[in-house]
């Protein structure tokens, strides 16, 4: 009991780690970044899609994308998700693929990329520390029902604690990286 109890949320912090990570990927730094666009939405057929889904990203040069949608007939609904993104970026369409220049990230638009990172960051650690809460609730049940001794539950909640600190810390590693990414003139 104790161990499934510890199990799940070694399993969910991961995976919040990994979100945590995908968010972080997605803000842009100098360079271009086919991970930029995993967000963007595009209205296919009634449902939005994720532009992934229906076209190739690639970025053959630093401040250049190159966007093959894989249905010509979409080019139109593909540009016009882009331009509604919060991306910045101006898309222009050539019939059969979309070219989109970045433009070069200014001091001031570094340090608001900076701001968000740290934002999705902290939004990963209090998912961490929220799952931690969780888990350490169900170790007090167990204990409360009888289910297992306490000095179980005390070495279970230590385990706790050090899987929180290596998750938390995994979170603070991504960040950190980020941020002098961003900052890297």
């Amino acid at each position: 009991m104790i161990d499934d109890t510890l199990l799940e949320a070694e399993d969910k912090m991961d995976k919040a780690v990994e979100v945590a990570k995908e968010d972080l990927a997605a803000i842009r730094t100098g360079r271009a970044n086919p991970a930029m666009f995993a967000k963007v939405m595009v209205e296919y057929y009634g449902a939005a899609t994720p532009l992934q889904q229906l076209a190739s990203v690639q970025a053959p040069e630093a401040r250049t994308v190159l966007v093959s949608p894989f249905d010509r007939s979409i080019l139109g609904s593909v540009e016009r998700a882009l331009r509604d993104s919060d991306l910045g970026v101006n898309p222009s369409n050539d019939g059969n693929v979309i070219r989109l220049q970045l433009p070069e990230l200014t001091q001031e638009r570094r340090r608001d990329y900076v701001k968000l990172a740290r934002t999705k960051g902290e939004d990963g650690k209090i998912t961490v520390r929220g799952l931690r809460r969780r888990a350490k609730e169900e170790l007090d049940r167990i204990v409360r029902d009888g289910e297992a001794g306490e000095d179980e539950v005390g070495r279970a909640e230590k385990e706790l604690e050090r899987l929180t600190k290596v998750h938390v810390d995994a979170i603070d590693d991504m960040l950190k990286r980020k941020e002098s990414d961003l900052l890297d003139v």
